[in-house]
């Protein structure tokens, strides 16, 4: 194929790419809670922790410790785009992942013209560059790192099948290259830079032993991941390549030590490290992490659907569209490996994508590309085998292009109906930023705000402050103290939250180790985390001198997953057993008659006797409330007490619509208590914003 050809097919997949993004635009157009500073949000959480670091970039400087992601490539490349694209701050990070994202065609068009295959590489690129687990990661709106996490290694595969095909010594710099930037881009790209240095081990062994080209390719490879600092491997990789080009005769003779010493120095440096912990991370997953000699604190992995077994249709789905197209891509590429042996070099990729029947979906998307490639080639095959069976040879042609049409269709058209489908919301709608910008007018950027991890990163964002946990920092330690301060009653909720806040500050300028519930433990001379635990719910407890203030931000949508947030306080720590899990039920859809109220999923209020009916158990119910948002901010709460000995409560959210049955243990908790009932101990809380979305409390110790 002539080359004016290759680049506008390459372009028209491109165009194509980013013209089913729009969609999303188009849909999300419709509601004005996702607009803010008259532009759409973007729909991933990860994306704020981003966006945070591009504006402290552009504004030079932000505060020491709010973990601001200001040498980040992804908030550098955002800030640069701001400050020389003719558009807004926001509409800069809308669009980057459709626009970067779609660029994963280009080295999927560029390994099919390698192989002389590029029909099939088109059809690839077309699919690809819209396979519902690479869309829903590069989606309009989607800004994260994934934009260019899977391009990238694209392009190293590219750049590898390139150099092998076509052995010179420039080649091998490109490669060195793309790989240094594909770990710039992404720090965790380690591993499998180094999956691809075995498969070329091992593709070597098999098939060219006597190559030395094939040897000097893995050093340059080797000496990519080596830990070093990214300057000192840039260097070292131009040096190797100066020596191989000037010394050619000398260099031949002493590649193999060459290879043998990267090899040892990849090694001793601890090369093989972050592979290990990807593995440790992700297929040794355990319940409950030991981060200390004595206390234990639940793994936030058993939490994340990104890391959890997937079914097999969903991730056949996932990386092709379909089961059935999976199973023919997969047939496809084999095919493609079997007549061009260099593709077996895709098989990091494809493992990396196949980890995900048991790492979690998350990593379907490296497959995308390998698997598109081969449907490509498999759909060109079966045309023309079609084509051949015409008797006329002049319709040959024309059935040769039909076929290829309906199959592209065919293969297109699940992904495309899976993007008419995916209709994700904007991480957080108007009404909740505008609570989070009025409190960055009232925080100062050295305060701290306490609320769950899920929204940490647009907390920082909107409200420039600091926060104890986020989409990054949510281990099972971290977590523990604010879980405990939002599950816990107002006494304890208040000491642990002043402790965590002061803590956290104290780790930043002390060198200790480990958590900071240890660090507080030690300090306050209690060896038992219970007994320490008990004494917070103590009035007197002394605390550390106040340095900044405290805010507690307390959203609506945190009744959806306040069962998780207790899961990391509700275990013993200094086991590890989990303690049974507190109950709550949240009813948005109900039945209400004269005798009876009907909650869903079998729960079933019996009025005349005060019993809550789950099946055939009928359970005493201590109290029905009544809790109503007036205008003036005020909570306004009618309570029934129908059992003292009971110990489940109907919560009936009238501003909303809504009844929450919970347990005791529940219904005492801090969220539940400051959000739901207005209930506040004036001697610990403050309220600063009220609003039906959230609410926003000051801690005064």
């Amino acid at each position: 194929m002539r080359l004016p050809l290759f680049l506008a097919l390459t372009a028209i997949a491109y165009l194509f790419a980013i013209v089913v993004r729009y969609y999303w635009v188009d849909w999300a157009s419709q509601f004005p809670d996702f607009f803010w500073n008259d532009q759409l949000m973007i729909n991933t959480n990860d994306g704020y922790f981003w966006a945070e670091g591009a504006r402290d970039i552009l504004a030079g400087h932000h505060q020491p410790h709010d973990l601001s992601p200001v040498d980040a490539p992804i908030s550098r490349l955002t800030a640069f785009l701001a400050g020389v694209l003719p558009a807004r701050f926001e509409t800069v990070i809308l669009w980057m992942p459709a626009f970067f994202g779609s660029l994963l065609v280009v080295p999927i068009m560029l390994i099919a013209r390698e192989l002389r295959q590029e029909t099939a590489g088109f059809i690839a690129a077309l699919l690809g560059g819209i396979v519902w687990s690479y869309y829903n990661r590069t989606m309009t709106g989607y800004y994260d790192t994934d934009m260019l996490t899977i391009v990238l290694p694209a392009f190293v595969l590219w750049g590898l099948v390139h150099a092998m095909l076509h052995r010179r010594n420039r080649w091998l710099l490109l490669l060195a290259l793309l790989m240094l930037l594909y770990q710039w881009w992404y720090p965790s790209a380690a591993p499998l830079n180094t999956a691809f240095a075995g498969v070329v081990l091992f593709y070597t062994l098999l098939f060219e032993r006597r190559e030395l080209y094939n040897y000097k390719l893995l050093a340059f490879m080797l000496l990519t991941v080596t830990p070093f600092d990214s300057w000192i491997r840039l260097v070292l990789v131009f040096l190797l390549f100066l020596y191989f080009h000037l010394a050619k005769e000398r260099a031949d003779k002493t590649v193999l030590p060459i290879l043998g010493g990267v090899a040892a120095l990849f090694v001793v440096m601890g090369g093989l490290e972050p592979v290990w912990l990807q593995i440790k991370g992700y297929l040794l997953r355990e319940s409950v992490t030991d981060n200390t000699i004595r206390l234990h604190f639940y793994a936030v992995s058993k939490t994340v659907r990104e890391a959890g077994q997937i079914p097999f249709e969903l991730f056949a789905n996932r990386i092709s569209g379909s089961p059935i197209t999976f199973i023919l891509s997969v047939a496809g590429y084999l095919m493609l490996a079997w007549r061009y042996r260099v593709m077996w070099l895709a098989l990091p990729m494809l493992g990396l994508g196949f980890l995900a029947m048991q790492g979690g979906l998350r990593f379907t998307v490296y497959a995308v590309p390998v698997c598109a490639l081969g449907l490509g080639y498999l759909v060109v095959w079966i045309s023309r085998r079609i084509a051949e069976f015409v008797p006329k040879k002049e319709a040959t042609r024309g059935m040769y292009y039909a076929s290829l049409l309906l199959f592209t269709l065919a293969a297109l058209y699940p992904n495309i109906r899976h993007v008419i489908d995916y209709k994700v919301p904007v991480v957080m709608v108007k009404p909740e930023v505008e609570v989070l910008d009025r409190l960055g007018k009232i925080a100062s950027r050295e305060d701290y705000v306490l609320s769950w991890w899920d929204y940490g990163y647009p907390i920082r964002y909107y409200s420039d402050v600091k926060t104890l946990v986020d989409g990054g920092k949510h281990s099972g330690d971290v977590n523990f103290p604010v879980s405990f301060a939002l599950t816990r009653p107002q006494t304890a909720s208040a000491n642990m939250a002043r402790l965590d806040v002061e803590y956290t500050e104290r780790a930043y300028q002390k060198d200790r180790n480990g958590s900071y519930l240890q660090m507080m433990m030690e300090d306050y001379g209690y060896k038992d985390p219970a007994r320490f635990l008990a004494a917070l719910n103590s009035p007197d407890f002394k605390l550390p001198k106040k340095s900044r203030e405290v805010y507690y931000y307390l959203p609506l949508r945190m009744l959806d997953i306040f069962p998780t947030v207790a899961l990391f306080s509700d275990i013993d720590l200094a086991t590890g057993q989990e303690n049974p899990r507190p109950f709550m039920y949240v009813s948005r859809g109900y039945r209400n008659s004269a005798d009876k109220l009907e909650l869903g999923s079998g729960i079933v209020l019996d009025k005349t006797r005060g019993l809550i009916l789950l099946g055939k158990k009928a359970i005493p119910l201590k109290s029905f409330v009544t809790a109503t948002l007036l205008k003036d901010g005020r909570i306004e709460v009618k309570e029934q007490n129908l059992r003292p000995d009971a110990r489940l409560y109907l919560i009936f959210m009238k501003s909303y619509r809504r009844f929450l049955l919970i347990d005791a243990s529940v219904y005492r908790s801090t969220f539940i208590q400051l959000f739901v009932l207005g209930r506040y101990d004036p001697n610990l809380f403050e309220p600063v914003i009220v609003s039906p979305m959230a609410m926003v409390y000051r801690l005064k110790k």
